[in-house]
């Protein structure tokens, strides 16, 4: 049976450190949400990944980081496309509330 979920019901507790739920996946693509409360990357934390990952804000608040000195502030609704190999850190979430991501981990080669 296909079973319905709710990405904003349920939420695990994130105030000790963020949750990475795998949703769905295959042939190098995952699907993942990710709870944070608080949270941010360590300074020295660079994520440098070998897939490209987009990721959508669902609820409530961050930044990203990126290594050329850049930062993206994102609410619910908003989407970000990061290239494969783009470091980037999570530099802010909102304490006081989940903040819920959508990401999708997809590989880097064309084809």
């Amino acid at each position: 049976m296909i079973e319905v979920i709710n990405l904003l019901r349920g939420l695990p507790d994130a105030a000790n450190g963020e949750v990475f739920e795998r949703l769905a996946g295959v042939n190098g693509v995952m699907i993942e949400r990710i709870v944070s409360q608080g949270q941010s990357s360590p300074e020295s934390g660079w994520y440098d990944q070998p897939n490209h990952e987009w990721v959508m804000l669902l609820e409530g608040a961050a930044r990203l980081a990126f290594e050329d000195g850049s930062e993206v502030e994102l609410a619910p609704g908003d989407a970000l496309d990061i290239p494969a190999h783009t470091c980037h850190r999570v530099s802010w979430t909102v304490p006081d509330r989940p903040t819920v991501w959508l990401a999708v981990h997809y590989p880097a080669a064309d084809g």
